[in-house]
């Protein structure tokens, strides 16, 4: 019963212009776009952190590599996990200092 009442007020286009003229509403809004212009970017950057990343680029280095042995591509995948820690330490570092400022 409740919520077919709720759904006849939301379908009422003056209810809802009503509420949309409210600041409450229109601040939730205001909100809502802040955070996800600031995810977008937050997404645009990462992405962007990806495609520089040394880790991807000796991925794809070694993946048109034909390895000669097992031993050898143990090698190659130790490097790239290297690699990776070493990033991952560093954006953990970059991070650590972004909150403190």
């Amino acid at each position: 019963m409740l919520a077919r009442m709720l759904f006849n007020l939301l379908n009422n286009h003056r209810v809802v212009e009503k509420l949309s003229e409210s600041r409450p509403i229109r601040r939730a809004a205001q909100i809502t776009a802040y955070a996800i212009t600031k995810a977008q970017i937050a997404g645009r950057d990462a992405s962007q952190r990806v495609l520089r990343s040394q880790t991807l680029r000796q991925v794809r280095g070694e993946a048109g590599k034909v390895p000669g042995d097992l031993g050898e591509m143990g090698g190659r995948l130790k490097r790239v996990g290297e690699t990776f820690v070493k990033e991952v330490k560093g954006g953990w570092k970059d991070a650590s200092r972004g909150i403190k400022k």
